[in-house]
């Protein structure tokens, strides 16, 4: 049915895996929706074609949906997400050089995020003192969790991301680029961007972000608020069709097939095995070969992880006030929490049973309560708003 039809943008990420399979084998066509699918290159294109009218929903960066919503860095356009594409799935890449002198300045195992913080701090204490330039670390967009996952692991070392090093905007598929020409040190994106860094012998993974972060709401399926309201029925139907696609994603056995999907030329566009390595969390972190395993390196749809979480949400604006960009308001924290609808996730695929997953799991600080995020801000040293 021609009412039925939908146009999505997604950007070449492994996270947009459930989008790209509900469409490919064929789990939206059989909820009766017909979508054709529109790859993008950057964050702020999408944005700007989702608001508009362009896309009737994409393939969203978590904390672009809450910016939107709160009328951060842009026009205010209401977002909501009720599913959640990916929990996980970024990592922190350096360069070989940059790599070399994390560990040599390290006290400890470098793979320690606390270890590889202060050990970042040695590294870039001695180059203001030799008069170098600052470290360029690549991130995807200034509402990014790659901002906050950056920001978040270097202010816990004693490094100010703001005075100590530069942080700059790259579009995912021009991260592996930069880093070959000497245009970044480091970058912070998701998969599979950070193994062909690895696979063409010039980065180091040096951390998942599932070793800072336990559990990181990363992106959701997003549709403007108005047309969600006028269109319940699709998007009742397109969660469903996520859900079941991110079901036949995490069996194993179907695992060979979905990389093949995903590696795609008008997808994601690279190799297959690359895609497996990410599906399987068993990734090749430097260029001699090492392996790190997490099984929980990027979570579609297993263990809760479809279903929005808005404690996600709440500590994705934490992250805003404490570097600037939001003021700290307890009506803004609850509106972004509401951009996260359990609601019509649980409407379209059913309330789970059991215990509910675990929260943020933060590798410094205390444990983060979503109710109170001033307390939140006062256990850190580094920030841009002080918190009485």
């Amino acid at each position: 049915m021609s009412d039925q039809r939908m146009r999505i943008g997604f950007i070449p990420l492994c996270d947009a895996a459930a989008l790209i399979v509900a469409v490919d084998k064929g789990f939206a066509a059989a909820e009766g929706l017909d979508v054709e699918l529109i790859r993008e290159v950057s964050w702020s294109n999408m944005r700007d074609k989702l608001n508009i009218g362009v896309f009737d929903a994409a393939h969203m960066i978590a904390p672009v949906a809450i910016a939107s919503s709160l009328g951060l860095g842009h026009v205010k356009v209401p977002i909501i997400a009720p599913f959640a594409l990916g929990v996980n799935g970024n990592a922190i890449t350096v360069s070989p050089a940059l790599y070399a002198s994390i560990a040599a300045a390290a006290e400890g195992n470098v793979t320690d995020p606390m270890v590889s913080a202060r050990a970042l701090g040695r590294v870039v204490a001695t180059r203001k003192t030799r008069g170098h330039a600052p470290l360029t670390f690549g991130m995807t967009f200034p509402f990014s969790t790659h901002n906050y996952h950056l920001r978040f692991w270097m202010a816990a070392g004693g490094v100010d991301p703001d005075e100590d090093v530069r942080l700059v905007v790259l579009p995912p598929p021009y991260m592996v680029e930069s880093l070959a020409n000497k245009h970044v040190d480091a970058f912070c994106v998701g998969a599979p961007w950070n193994s062909v860094a690895v696979d063409l012998g010039i980065g180091f993974i040096l951390h998942f972000v599932s070793e800072i972060l336990t559990r990181a709401a990363e992106k959701m399926l997003a549709f403007r608020s108005r047309w969600a309201h006028e269109h319940p029925d699709m998007v009742s139907k397109l969660v469903r069709a996520h859900a079941r696609a991110a079901a036949y994603i995490e069996e194993t056995a179907n695992r060979d097939e979905v990389s093949a999907i995903l590696g795609a030329p008008q997808r994601i566009g690279v190799a297959a095995e690359v895609i497996r390595r990410t599906l399987d969390g068993r990734l090749k972190v430097s260029p001699d070969g090492a392996i790190r395993t997490d099984p929980n390196y990027l979570l579609i749809g297993r263990d809760g992880a479809g279903r929005p979480d808005p404690a996600q949400a709440a500590w994705l604006y934490a992250q805003m006030v404490r570097w600037g960009q939001a003021p700290l308001s307890d009506d803004m924290c609850r509106a972004a929490m509401s951009v996260f609808r359990q609601d019509l996730y649980d409407a379209a695929v059913g309330v789970p049973s059991g215990e509910p997953p675990g929260k943020i799991g933060a590798f410094a600080g205390p444990a983060f309560d979503p109710g109170n995020i001033a307390g939140h801000l006062r256990s850190w040293r580094i920030g841009r708003v002080p918190v009485s």
